[in-house]
């Protein structure tokens, strides 16, 4: 899906920056710090315009530049058309492709920035931020929502929408959101009387028996670690210890990778792994082929978000049922059973938009419930705004839209986007960890000291929860 450099970059850098390309969740931050340790003062660019209320003379051209992912750019063309219909002085124009982060860098360095965007996984909107590129939202959201039924920050549902807030100002909006866990095919399920595991026990317990079937019973996205990083480690950590377990692994304290929870987390991998419970050579393969194996009936479990059914839609069989669980949890863990990890997809507002009331006003438009439900029926994925799940919601978003209502633990691991070379270490010592080149308490120490190695750089800008 999306992925952003953790590096804060001036003009100059920004125009030079590259970023490992990859794919999956997005998840976004809060606060930066500018010291190198776990305090400081927030650094905040004092001068970031904050945008109009889009309640203006909507006139001349409106930019929209997008990332052009598994979701297209067809909805966003057509909620241009049907807007325009209503602002007939105003001229949308919605462009955008895979790699669209590649044009917008140099035109933000230059100044002449879309009005509205989408920039995907390739850029750091958290740096843009730091150099003052972008506008801060409140004003708008404090303003009517579109068609005047109270504000639009009431139109997002709030634990998503403090996700785009630095310093209590936000800066990126979410659109569509992405729900973490795991998924089995319930028409597989059914056949052999099996029932998805809700702990570690239950687990275990039927992993044996799905192996005696010749199925892997869990198969994974080898060559993307963070699939398993959300669907193993984090959740399994913070079931063992609790939330402050995450957040401590998130503001960089000394020794939180080595929790007893994070070493717990590591070590159920490990059993899983010995007991022979994951696919074969599933460390290799990326996430459209693993989770290709598990739609077919290889595999019976796999971790992903809930993109899952947008990327597999060609892919499926009449007779499959795929279906959401939450990853089975520790019984004598200390975390809320219910935990969710969720991630966002952020617009923004350039900073040097030239028609930033037009680009407030379309997006309050696209932002509007009954928009935002088309988006749901026709893309196959949930969105950040509140009732868009209502009526004609696909079966299969049905369960982790449940689950993320009923959740009173919803968090979203950030630690991906603030500090992405130590996030890649953190992966690259899980993929050891699989391939039995590491213990889990070589793991752990190996991640300490990665995050160690952050902490004490000084040109890397510190986050805080």
């Amino acid at each position: 899906m999306e992925m952003k450099s953790p590096f804060s970059f001036s003009l100059l850098s920004l125009a030079l920056l590259v970023v490992a390309s990859s794919c999956g969740p997005a998840g976004t931050t809060t606060a930066s710090e500018p010291e190198s340790g776990t305090g400081g003062e927030v650094k905040v660019a004092p001068d970031a315009p904050a945008a109009p209320t889009g309640e203006g003379e909507l006139k001349g051209t409106l930019e929209v530049q997008a990332f052009k992912g598994g979701y297209g750019l067809d909805f966003y063309e057509d909620a241009a058309k049907k807007f325009s219909e209503s602002h007939p002085d105003l001229i949308i124009k919605v462009e955008g492709n895979p790699r669209v982060w590649e044009q917008l860098k140099p035109r933000l360095v230059a100044g002449d920035p879309p009005d509205l965007m989408y920039p995907g996984w390739g850029m750091d909107h958290w740096a843009l931020v730091a150099d003052g590129q972008l506008m801060t939202l409140d004003a708008a959201l404090d303003s009517p929502a579109a068609g005047g039924n109270g504000t639009w920050r009431d139109t997002f549902e709030p634990a998503l929408l403090k996700l785009g807030q630095q310093n209590g100002r936000t800066y990126v909006l979410p659109y569509f959101f992405n729900v973490n866990g795991w998924w089995y095919d319930k028409s597989v399920f059914d056949a052999n009387g099996w029932a998805p595991p809700q702990n570690y026990t239950e687990l275990l317990s039927l992993c044996e028996k799905i192996k005696a079937k010749g199925i892997a019973p869990i198969t994974y996205q080898g060559k993307y670690p963070y699939y398993m990083m959300f669907g193993m480690v984090l959740p399994w950590a913070r079931s063992a210890g609790g939330a402050e377990v995450i957040d401590r692994m998130q503001r960089l304290e000394p020794g939180a990778w080595k929790d007893p929870a994070v070493l717990k987390a590591a070590e159920m991998i490990v059993e899983l792994r010995d007991k022979g419970y994951f696919e074969t050579g599933a460390t290799a393969m990326t996430h459209t082929e693993s989770q290709a194996d598990f739609v077919v009936g290889k595999a019976a479990m796999i971790p992903c978000g809930t993109w899952l059914f947008s990327e597999m839609k060609d892919n499926l069989k009449s007779t499959n049922q795929l279906t959401f669980f939450l990853p089975p949890v520790l019984g004598e863990g200390k975390g809320d059973p219910g935990s969710v990890i969720v991630s966002i997809e952020p617009w923004m507002i350039p900073a040097k938009a030239k028609n930033p009331d037009a680009a407030v006003a379309y997006y309050k438009y696209m932002t509007a419930v009954g928009v935002a439900k088309r988006f749901v029926a026709t893309k196959g994925t949930l969105t950040a705004i509140k009732g868009s799940d209502e009526g004609s919601l696909l079966p299969v978003l049905q369960e982790p839209s449940r689950i993320f209502k009923a959740s009173g633990d919803v968090w979203s691991w950030q630690v991906r986007d603030w500090y992405k070379e130590m996030h890649t270490e953190v992966e690259n010592a899980l993929t050891s960890l699989l391939n039995k080149e590491l213990t889990p308490e070589q793991f752990v120490d190996r991640c300490e000291a990665a995050a160690e190695k952050t902490r004490y750089d000084a040109s890397i800008v510190k986050h805080t929860l």
